[in-house]
Formats: C-alpha cells, sequence, structure tokens
C-alpha cells in the first residue's frame, strides 16, 4: 500500500522513541551481551564480509604498480616526480626484477590506468538505490550475500579481461562496482532490524571496522603476491576467499531475529521490544517526495560527498604517493600505504562504543552525538591532511599526519553515518543508497582532481 509523506515523516521520531524506550533498554543491555550474543555474532560476520569487500576492492590499486611498465596514474610525463631521495635498496633501473618474471607486464598510459581505477566508482553509483530498494523488498542477507559473490566471481575474471585488453578490464571494474553497489545499503537494512538504538554505534562501527582493516591486510600482502607469485594470484587468491565466504554469509546470517534458531528468548525479546516502534521494511512504495524535502536526508548527503572525497583520495591515491613521492619499493610502499587504516580500524571501534556510552549515560542527545563525532570526524582530518603538504620529504611526518587523519575520520562512523537509521530506520537502506551515491560522485571526481592539481607543477627548466 502506497505510504504518503506525511504518514512517513510521522513514524520515524527516534529521539523520543529512544527516550521512551530508554528504561527499558537499560534494564536489558546484559542480555546476551558480548561476543556470543546473536546480534554481536553478526556484527562479527559483518566486520569479515566487509573486510572481503574491501580486499576485492583495493587490490587493483596494488596489482596495477606491477600490472603496468613502471608507470602509475599519477606518474605524468610532464611531471618531476624526483622531489625526495630514493629509500628503496632496490635498483632504480630495475624495478620489473622486483615483480615475478613470468606474470605479463602492459604498456598503459596513465590515462588508461585512471579510467581503469575510476571505472569502478561508475558503476557503483548505478546500484547504490537498487541495492537499498531491493534490500527493503527481498531482505538485506540475500542482496548483500548474492553482491558479494558476483563481486568475488567477477574478480576471478580480471587476469583475463587484463589479456584481453584494457578495455575489457574496464569493463570489469564497471560491473564489480555494480555487484558491490547493493553490499552497503543491505547491511544497513539487516541493522535496522537487528541494533537496539543504543547499542547502534558500536555494532554499526564494529562491522564497517572490516572496511579499512580489509584494507590493511591487502595492501601489504598484494604487495607480497605480486612479487613472488605474479600480480594474477592476487585476483585469483582473493576472489576465491570471498567465493568460499559467501557460503558461510548464506549459513551463518539471518534476517532478523524472529529467523534466528539459536538466539536466546531474552535476546530476541531485547531486540524486537527496543524497535518496535519503528515498523516493518518498506516493501514496494517509497514516500519519495518526503525524501526529496527532508533537510537532515540532504544535509547527510552533503556529508557523505565532503567526507568521502577525503576518503577515496586516500583510498586510491596513496599507494602511487608512497611510490612515485616517497620512492618506497612496492612492499614498503603496501606497509606504509596500510598505516593510517590501521588507526582507523581501531578508531572506527572505539569511536562507537564512546557514542553509545554517552548515549547511555544521557549526557547528550541522539542528535548532540551524531554532530558533535560528524564535526571533529571531518575539521581534524581535513587539517592533518593539509599539514602534509608542508612536510616536503620528511617521510616520518607525512606517515604520522596521514595515519592521524585516518583514525580521526573514524569518528564519522558514529555520526553522520548512521544517521539515516536514526531518522529513518525502516527506509535505512534506500537512505544509505541515497547518500553514499553522493559520496561515490565524490570518488569519481576527487581522483581526477587530484590528477589536474598535481599536473599543475611541471618540471623546472
Amino acid at each position: 500500500m502506497q505510504q504518503s509523506a506525511e504518514n512517513a515523516e510521522a513514524e520515524d521520531h527516534p529521539e523520543s522513541d529512544q527516550e521512551d524506550a530508554a528504561p527499558l533498554l537499560n534494564q536489558q543491555l546484559s542480555l546476551g551481551k558480548g561476543l556470543c550474543s546473536a546480534r554481536y555474532s553478526l556484527a562479527l560476520v559483518l566486520h569479515f564480509s566487509l573486510f572481503v569487500v574491501y580486499s576485492l576492492r583495493v587490490n587493483l590499486s596494488i596489482a596495477i604498480v606491477a600490472m603496468t611498465n613502471g608507470t602509475n596514474p599519477g606518474s605524468l610525463p610532464n611531471i618531476s616526480t624526483d622531489v625526495c631521495p630514493n629509500r628503496s635498496h632496490a635498483q632504480t633501473n630495475s624495478s620489473h626484477q622486483e615483480f615475478a618474471q613470468e606474470a605479463p607486464v602492459y604498456d598503459w598510459s596513465a590515462k588508461t590506468q585512471g579510467v581503469i581505477l575510476s571505472a569502478f566508482f561508475y558503476g557503483y553509483l548505478f546500484t547504490q538505490l537498487l541495492g537499498g530498494y531491493w534490500s527493503g523488498m527481498f531482505g538485506g542477507k540475500l542482496v548483500l550475500g548474492y553482491g558479494l559473490l558476483a563481486t568475488s566471481a567477477l574478480t576471478l575474471l580480471a587476469p583475463l579481461a587484463a589479456g584481453l585488453g584494457a578495455a575489457y578490464l574496464i569493463g570489469l571494474q564497471a560491473l564489480l562496482g555494480m555487484a558491490e553497489g547493493v553490499i552497503f545499503p543491505a547491511q544497513y537494512t539487516l541493522w535496522a532490524k537487528w541494533a537496539p538504538p543504543l547499542e547502534r554505534s558500536r555494532l554499526m562501527n564494529l562491522a564497517e571496522a572490516g572496511c579499512t582493516f580489509g584494507t590493511f591486510v591487502t595492501f601489504p600482502v598484494a604487495g607480497i603476491i605480486c612479487q613472488y607469485l605474479g600480480w594474477p594470484y592476487v585476483f585469483y587468491i582473493l576472489g576465491g576467499i570471498g567465493c568460499v565466504w559467501c557460503v558461510f554469509w548464506f549459513l551463518l546470517v539471518y534476517e532478523d531475529p524472529a529467523c534466528h534458531p539459536r538466539i536466546s528468548a531474552g535476546e530476541r525479546e531485547y531486540i524486537v521490544s527496543s524497535l518496535a516502534n519503528q515498523g516493518s521494511s518498506h516493501g514496494r512504495s517509497l514516500p519519495l517526495l518526503a525524501m526529496i524535502k527532508s533537510l537532515p536526508l540532504w544535509a547527510i548527503s552533503v556529508a557523505y560527498f565532503c567526507n568521502d572525497w577525503l576518503f577515496y583520495t586516500l583510498l586510491t591515491s596513496m599507494p602511487t604517493y608512497m611510490n612515485d613521492v616517497l620512492h618506497f619499493d612496492i612492499r614498503e610502499n603496501g606497509l606504509l600505504s596500510a598505516l593510517p587504516y590501521v588507526g582507523n580500524w581501531l578508531g572506527t571501534i572505539v569511536s562507537g562504543l564512546l557514542a553509545d556510552f554517552l548515549l547511555s549515560k544521557h549526557m547528550f542527545s541522539t542528535a548532540t552525538v551524531r554532530k558533535l563525532f560528524s564535526v571533529l570526524g571531518m575539521m581534524l582530518p581535513a587539517v592533518s591532511l593539509v599539514a602534509v603538504s608542508y612536510v616536503g620529504c620528511d617521510y616520518t611526518a607525512a606517515v604520522v599526519f596521514l595515519t592521524l587523519s585516518m583514525t580521526v575520520i573514524s569518528m564519522c562512523g558514529a555520526g553522520f553515518n548512521i544517521n539515516q537509521i536514526d531518522i529513518a530506520p525502516r527506509y535505512a537502506g534506500f537512505l544509505l543508497g541515497v547518500t553514499n551515491t553522493f559520496g561515490t560522485v565524490s570518488g569519481i571526481i576527487a581522483p581526477t582532481a587530484v590528477g589536474f592539481l598535481t599536473s599543475q607543477r611541471a618540471t623546472p627548466s
């Protein structure tokens, strides 16, 4: 039945609902507490699932260094990258001997490499809204599981596509983006049914920390695989792990507490009663007019765009920065590129715990906590990233500021990142698709802007 805009606006009053439910939540908070509870088990399963998702997303950022003829996307012919001394122990004229000799090497231009890396985001942009809508109709478990399976299977085809030509790899990257685009909206649909209001920050941040943990592990591991096995095995190994993990996903995850056969009666009652006022998933109908008029939704969307500009810039450009500017070899490049994500992983978990602590002690309202964490999570990283441009060839300072930036930005995970469930839990998956679309647009623009800005510094005559 079609929902009216008025009904959509009236049904979601998260702060008042949270205040009404607070006594129950405080009494029941200990039920099922710990890693053995069903909701925390879901968070851990999602943590590893998103670990796999991000390992499949970032593998090409490292592998493309070995796939190409020593030309990185940032290495344009009119730019001098000999700003800092070469710290690599390898000989500068024998870079190709660093990689497994049997792996093919392609002579792709910097422009072609940039198109290959950005093609993912075009596909990713296309399925954000569809993923949110499908998860509301068919359930988050199925949509996320099939999205992860498709992403893993397509990753196995990357070496074949590269051998056929750059155009085939670009098309495959777009398909990978489309498959992965449904995953995060589906995750939010699941949490709308599983996360009690006073545990949303910690549960969702514990799950989302898998993104940065996957990046942290994949950067050095992919570099090592490129050196000793050859770059094709990066895709074979990680894609294979993803396919195997999908089996565990379908076996371990349940759509809601009512479907879970092993959840305790106390935990089921606690979750169901705490979420009793928010209603079920939206089904086929959506209050699109009310969404378009929603100022909070527009504010969250703008925050996603700004935050993801920084995040995607680091995700796609940091390996090149380490390789071209600081002159680390692929092993040092991978390990040092991963350090900021170690801080982000720890910060994501800690900020979720801190936000829920402030809410449970009634120190701040939900709106205040989300705004506070959002402001700190965007302002301080911006300052740190600007500082990187002033440290020159001070390698230690550069890594410190990059790590500080990525650590503090994790506070946004307990800020606007989960606001969709606060303002309209029934439509959380679709709203995540809306806001993440804005974030993905910045993921498309940011690498292009980086290339334009760096190209303005020509080689001195």
